[in-house]
């Protein structure tokens, strides 16, 4: 993993009352949704960048008021693909 130095003003800390570790923590979750949003990443990578499971980060997408389901065409077939081969396995 790299680490990225960023310097912050020290007010930013108060303005969400959060440590430097949290507010860091929320700033990389709050950058992977609005990035997932846009369309920009997928929600596995997305998840990924904000340090979190991919179930914890559609509990993020909830409480920013993201739809979890912005899947592209190719990520769409991806999942479509991949129920129907656990659909296989299971004999339905």
């Amino acid at each position: 993993m790299r680490t990225v130095p960023i310097q912050l003003p020290e007010t930013v800390f108060s303005a969400l009352r959060k440590n430097p570790e949290e507010f860091i923590q929320e700033m990389r979750i709050a950058a992977a949704v609005k990035w997932y949003e846009l369309g920009e990443i997928p929600q596995a990578k997305a998840a990924e960048i904000a340090g979190l499971t991919r179930a914890e980060f559609i509990q993020a997408l909830s409480r920013y008021q993201v739809d979890f389901m912005q899947y592209t065409d190719q990520e769409l077939a991806e999942e479509l693909g991949n129920v129907a081969f656990l659909k296989q396995q299971a004999g339905e």
